[in-house]
């Protein structure tokens, strides 16, 4: 043995085993003469496979077709030449599971793959999965497949492994699901695969192919042997090969040199001498230039394949020769197995402490241990309330889900008593008179589920309200659907008991669309909801948590009086969408703006966050991604227009800290900046072994755990050039204003037992930094430290409220809801905290207990948000008297160079016409249709409305109201449409296809964004606005205007004793002001001014004492008229008798201006509304006497 002396020899039972002392080693490094010492010490494990009987033939040793460490948990897999894979835990070699993986004919396993969801073995003809614990999870089995050899992963994620064999197809399949994703026809017969940098993959004729894992294209292909393969092995950059060789005359033998390929240069290295034949090959996993080669006896070569030349050599005498699954290291390289074709695996290891085959071992799951039943002799005396009853906290097996249970028919209707009374027989059964009490071939539903009266009616649509009146009976129902709202029940709830208000909320349409419904049903407080029919609304709970939380209010509304005009800020977004939920104090709202800028943005769909590219991920999962995306979103949208070290919002929501990260190998120790926006929960105090009872983990300790974030994972370590086991940790700098908390149930859901328990979530916390440690503190610890005075450094938080994922069966989605202190936002300081339930549009207030306690059936925390004690009910409204308004005074187009000279609106002069409170504008919009309706058709016949029209601004005017400019627009807007436009409704918007294209129109186009400032600078500056349909208007806009600052036409005109319709701007226009408007199309300027001017009417009538005499003129004709402008006749004159012309007054800048508050000439012959003389002076202010 290169030159050394006969080793002495121990024998173990039957086996000889070498013993050497480290006397005959060659020197080596100090890593591999400890490896070298250690792995031919001594023998820990042995174990005898029992024997195996087929189809009557005597009892033989079992096959062992391959051999297997598991590299995620203390596993010992083998695979038999009869299909069968088993595993063995530990040193004991304690038989854990054993499944016919493959049937008998296919032959033996020929090898194992190991993934995060089981094991993945192969035969000839199949591909299988299981699980650790024995399931099967997938079987793959292909008529094509005749001869499968090998596999490999496609990548390190191991989503995809490449099967492959002696035949003429390979075949991609994706374990997850289980299927074949692609056949790829190849011209070679794989032997073996082992993946490296590349798939190194081996053929019969002994050359080994390099391929791509992407393309599967080969980069480079080496001969390595002239006959077959015997075995390979990859690590890092290096590939080790042995094979057979061919020889003149007689068989193929095994050659004496095991081959070395480089794979980073893609050249071969000096091979390794082994002069017994190279049978088999392994890699050090931890030492890259370490190999270890065997020959089919037993003899084993240690050798630095760097310096073949200086190797070690063992020795284990096996009773017979190895089996085809040679030698295998563990993957932490303290130990290695070996089989023999008598079915003996031997584990050998240097040392027992510590041991353990993988390198991060996942904790193996064991069944439960089963106690004996206590014996309880039951006799008459014995009380049945003595014999135990089974207790269960987790939902049983047996418990069908809701979505799983559906209506399998009818009961059959009884036979009306009048029908069997007059029952003759006849020649086939008995027949009778038909009673007439339904129409043909109908009869009464006879459902097997009732109703248990607990699921919420939905209320009328107000269209319906003002056709009838309210019965008793449907005030009695309304009543009763309150107090369901009002008294819920959570204690001991499952998904069947969900109370009402926590359900999934629908929206009803009826023909008049989503205006309709009755919104004002479910919510009675002074706390705007959200509705629900928009795309990627999921995120209206988180959304209303962002809004209670006053520094993040704050520093929204702050960011949206600013300059910035991107048009996918997502923060000036929140602030618009604040202002407006503030302003509407209970009436419904929408956030379509918001959510149509989360929706464009391209990283927002490459992380899956939007319901179009994640329709079937967990909403838990996807909301609290959406958090942390949104928060790191709004961080750089701060900074966009910040000024140099503005740092107020990372002092807001940014956990400053470093990560230390420690190599477990040679203790290198690095150190980065980690600054985080969101904590996630980190349950490792938490033993979830039933068998260790331990007590239970305050959150105040899970908070800390999760800030300081000790873990232990393979990375890279730059010292030892290698994937290493790297221990790292946090050491806190400072903590934020603001904690926003993912509790991370969705990875961990053993957790969510804690949060069930009542009180477990503190409403109040402290937490003090110090030497980068972090103390958390709650209950009477905090109580206790505030009192001692220890509080000097501790910052001390307010539960501001937590999003939670209810699932409330019933068939039934899941779906997001928040519970909210609105108490903390308040402008005055609350004694007692207001929780309040938000579940979209229905509000409801409830009380601490029930917002802070928890069912792990239906109802989960999903996200927390703290608040720095100090900043609540602090309202900064400062934003109101820094409004840059620069936006107003200037024109600004995306088409600059298209717009005609005499379609720029003349722009404000900033020395004379500054908007202020009170100032009156006419406005009026045009909009486009995104989306069609959508109905359905029942089977009564009725037509219901699925999904209302969409609509989009598609122009806005505002003109001056009074002035020497009177009735010019200072903002006449085209807005830029990124979506499809399915309807341009150019008769009623006067837009047309090019208008709305940056390279065709002729008029300015701006983005949504700028068009939306503009207006809600105007709306915070206290501008009234005056126009036609406004609140229509503004609710397509995403804008809710108090009434106070909104004079619409429609209501001023409008007299509900008379008539529940409302009055067209252009009837009222033909009739006031004898103007005959939108004869052909719609002009937003022309309808703006004429807003106006029917207000000034108004006023003019109102001042005359005349107003409603006038309005009942009004629906008079316009009964008489059917409220539509007649026909002009030949002569010129319309159906009234009047000539009804377009606008008459003076021309101011190529446009024609009528005042609007002149009235017509007493003997002018038309027969339209003259007014006498009002109560005012005539020549005043603002009224003109009709006389002349």
């Amino acid at each position: 043995m290169n030159g050394l002396s006969n080793p002495p020899v121990k024998f173990f039972g039957s086996r000889v085993f070498l013993e050497q002392s480290q006397e005959f080693f060659y020197p080596l490094n100090v890593v591999e003469k400890d490896f070298l010492w250690h792995t031919h010490h001594s023998q820990v494990a042995r174990l005898q496979l029992p024997l195996s009987e087929k189809h009557g033939l005597p009892p033989a040793p079992t096959g062992i077709g391959t051999l297997s460490f598991d590299t995620q948990q203390e596993l010992l897999w083998i695979g038999t030449d009869s299909g069968r894979i088993t595993s063995y835990y530990g040193l004991d070699l304690q038989k854990y599971t054993s499944v016919q993986a493959h049937p008998m004919h296919e032959g033996r396993v020929t090898q194992l793959l190991f993934h995060e969801r089981g094991v993945i073995s192969l035969a000839s003809r199949s591909i299988h999965l299981i699980s650790r614990r024995g399931l099967t999870q997938w079987h793959i089995s292909e008529p094509s497949m005749t001869d499968l050899k090998c596999m490999s992963f496609l990548g390190k994620n191991g989503s995809e492994i490449l099967v492959a064999g002696c035949q003429s197809v390979m075949y991609k399949i994706d374990v997850e699901k289980g299927v074949i994703v692609q056949e790829v026809p190849t011209q070679y017969e794989w032997y073996m695969m082992k993946f490296c940098r590349y798939i190194c993959a081996g053929t019969t004729s002994g050359a080994v192919h390099f391929l791509e894992p992407d393309t599967l294209s080969s980069v480079k292909t080496w001969q390595a042997h002239s006959a077959n393969l015997s075995d390979m092995d990859a690590q890092d950059s290096y590939l080790v090969t042995c094979g057979w060789s061919t020889r003149p005359y007689g068989p193929p033998t095994l050659e004496s040199f095991a081959k070395v390929y480089d794979l980073k240069k893609l050249e071969q290295l000096p091979p390794i001498p082994f002069h017994t034949g190279a049978a088999f090959v392994q890699m050090h996993p931890k030492l890259s230039t370490t190999s270890i080669v065997s020959s089919m006896s037993g003899q084993l070569q240690v050798a630095n394949i760097l310096d073949p030349n200086t190797s070690n050599l063992l020795q284990a005498n096996l009773g017979s020769y190895m089996s085809q699954s040679h030698l295998v290291l563990a993957p932490s390289g303290a130990a290695w197995a070996l089989a023999d074709l008598e079915g003996v695996i031997q584990i050998w290891a240097g040392s027992l402490n510590n041991l353990r085959f993988a390198e991060s071992a996942a904790p193996t799951e064991f069944a439960d241990e089963v106690f004996p039943p206590t014996f309880m002799d039951i006799d008459s005396d014995i009380p049945f309330s003595a014999v135990g009853m089974p207790y269960y906290r987790e939902k049983l097996l047996s418990a069908w889900p809701d979505d799983q249970i559906y209506e399998l028919g009818f009961l059959p209707p009884k036979i009306d008593p009048e029908v069997i009374k007059h029952m003759v027989p006849s020649a086939v059964g008995f027949r009778a008179p038909n009673p007439r009490k339904t129409l043909r071939n109908q009869m009464d539903r006879m459902s097997i589920v009732t109703s248990d009266g607990t699921a919420l009616t939905a209320p009328k649509f107000l269209s319906e309200k003002n056709r009838e009146a309210r019965s008793e009976m449907e005030k009695e129902r309304r009543i009763s659907d309150a107090e369901a709202f009002t008294k819920p029940d959570l204690a001991g709830s499952t998904k069947a008991e969900v109370p009402v208000m926590y359900r999934l909320m629908e929206i009803k349409y009826s023909r008049y669309g989503v205006d309709d419904f009755d919104f004002g049903f479910y919510n009675k407080t002074q706390y705007s909801g959200l509705e629900t029919h928009i795309t990627n609304s999921y995120l209206n709970p988180l959304l209303q948590l962002f809004k209670y939380t006053p520094l993040f209010r704050n520093i929204a509304l702050h960011h949206a009086s600013s300059n910035c005009i991107a048009e996918s800020c997502l923060l000036c977004e929140l602030g618009y969408l604040f202002d407006m939920l503030e302003k509407a104090e209970g009436q419904k709202c929408h956030a379509t703006n918001f959510l149509k800028a989360f929706s464009s943005l391209s990283e927002a769909s490459k992380l899956q966050l939007t319901e179009e590219t994640s329709p079937q991920s967990s909403l838990e999962a996807r909301v609290q991604a959406a958090n942390r995306f949104l928060l790191k979103q709004i961080q750089l949208d701060y900074q966009r227009i910040a000024l140099m070290g503005d740092s107020k919002l990372d002092q807001i929501l940014v956990t400053h800290a470093f990560t230390n990260m420690r190599c477990t190998s040679c203790y290198h120790e690095t150190l980065r900046t980690s600054p985080k926006t969101l904590i996630d929960l980190s349950y490792h105090a938490l033993n979830v072994n039933p068998r260790m009872r331990t007590s239970t983990p305050a959150f105040s300790r899970i908070l800390k755990d999760s800030f300081e974030g000790e873990n232990s994972q393979r990375m890279w370590c730059d010292r030892c050039r290698r994937y290493q086991p790297v221990q790292s940790w946090e050491t806190i700098q400072s903590v934020p204003s603001v904690l926003m908390i993912n509790t991370g149930l969705s990875k961990q859901p053993d957790a969510r037992h804690l949060w069930s328990i009542p009180g477990w979530l503190p409403e109040r916390i402290g937490l003090v930094v110090e030497k980068g440690r972090i103390l958390s503190l709650e209950g009477e610890a905090l109580r206790a430290a505030q009192r001692n005075r220890q509080s000097r450094h501790m910052v001390v938080y307010d539960l501001v409220g937590l999003v939670a994922d209810v699932n409330s069966g019933e068939r039934q989605k899941s779906h997001m809801i928040s519970l909210i202190n609105v108490g903390l936002s308040s402008r005055e300081r609350q004694i007692e905290s207001q929780w309040h339930l938000f579940n979209d549009f229905l509000v409801r207030k409830v009380d601490k207990e029930e917002a802070l306690r928890f069912a792990t059936t239906w109802k989960t925390p999903t996200i927390l948000t703290y608040q720095y004690q100090g900043a609540n009910n602090v309202i900064d409204d400062s934003w109101k008297d820094s409004l840059d308004t620069s936006c107003l005074f200037m024109n600004w187009s995306l088409n600059p160079y298209n717009v005609l000279q005499h379609n720029w609106p003349c722009v404000l002069d900033p020395s004379t016409e500054q908007p202020e409170s009170g100032t009156h504008l006419p406005i009026d919009t045009e909009f486009v249709r995104l989306q069609q309706e959508e109905i359905e058709i029942l089977a009564t016949g009725d037509r219901q409305v699925v999904r209302p029209t969409r609509e989009g601004l598609a122009r806005v005017s505002v003109l001056r109201a009074n002035g020497p400019h009177e009735g010019l627009p200072f903002i006449d807007d085209y807005i830029s449409i990124s979506e499809p436009v399915v309807d341009y409704v150019t008769k009623y918007s006067g837009v047309s296809a090019g208008d709305l294209d940056p390279n065709l129109s002729l008029h300015p186009l701006v983005p949504l964004k700028v068009a939306y400032k503009k207006l809600w600078l105007l709306l915070n500056l206290g501008c009234v606005f005056v126009g036609h349909g406004l609140t229509k208007d503004f609710r397509n806009i995403n804008m809710f205007v108090p009434k106070s600052q909104m004079v619409d036409t429609v209501t001023l005109f409008y007299n509900p004793s008379r008539s529940k319709r409302n009055l067209s701007l252009r009837f009222l226009a033909w009739y006031l002001l004898k103007e005959n408007i939108q004869s052909e199309t719609h002009d937003s300027i022309e309808d703006a001014f004429t807003a106006l001017k029917l207000w000034r009417k108004y006023q003019e009538f109102e001042d005359a004492g005349i107003l409603e005499k006038m309005i009942d003129e009004i629906y008079t004709a316009g009964r008489k008229w059917n409220y539509k402008v007649p026909e002009k006749r030949s002569d010129g004159k319309n159906g009234m008798g009047g000539a009804a012309t377009t606008t008459t007054g003076s021309v101011v800048g190529g446009l024609t201006v009528n005042k609007g508050r002149e009235t017509p000439d007493v003997d002018s012959g038309v027969s339209g509304p003259t007014t006498p003389v009002g109560k005012k002076q005539a020549g005043s202010e603002y009224f003109e006497s009709p006389l002349k």
